[in-house]
């Protein structure tokens, strides 16, 4: 197995990254590198919180993680830093604020849980696990009730010959 240096390798992840954005493939096929282990040291860069798209021509093809990790990092920075930030990584203002505004609605939506309502489903799940048992033990009881009745006739025959 081959061992490249660090230096390497965040070379290659510089090519996958924006304003390049090279696919993987042709990365492969420039550099001898084999495509699985491209896409692992791009898994790598994205979990260390780097922006590496997952379609390198389209910024809307980007993942949530991506573009949650662009919102975060542009939030509290200026004008002038996140038209710099957007020209390095291929993207227009237009989608961070577009991204930020869907992460603001879906934050949103949540409804914030009370304690009560809480301890009201704990209590219904509780009686209907009940009510569950009880039918459980009672159909237990009809299938008995029914085999033994089929064996009783088995052995005595049924009451209609006498």
């Amino acid at each position: 197995m081959t061992r490249y240096s660090r230096e390497f390798q965040e070379q290659i992840a510089r090519k996958m990254m924006p304003p390049n954005s090279q696919s993987i493939a042709k990365i492969s096929q420039e550099t001898g590198v084999s495509a699985p282990t491209l896409y692992a040291w791009r898994n790598r860069y994205r979990s260390q919180g780097h922006v590496v798209p997952a379609k390198p021509e389209d910024p809307q093809g980007w993942d949530w993680k991506a573009k949650a990790a662009a919102v975060l990092k542009t939030v509290a920075m200026n004008e002038a830093e996140k038209s710099e930030y957007c020209r390095q990584n291929g993207l227009y203002p237009e989608h961070l604020q577009a991204w930020e505004q869907v992460f603001e609605e879906a934050d949103s939506i949540r409804s914030p849980v009370n304690a009560g309502d809480i301890g009201a489903e704990r209590k219904k799940v509780r009686h209907l696990e009940k009510e569950l048992k009880r039918k459980d033990k009672a159909l237990a009881e009809a299938a008995a009730l029914l085999v033994l009745s089929k064996k009783v006739q088995a052995i005595w025959g049924s009451k209609e010959e006498d």
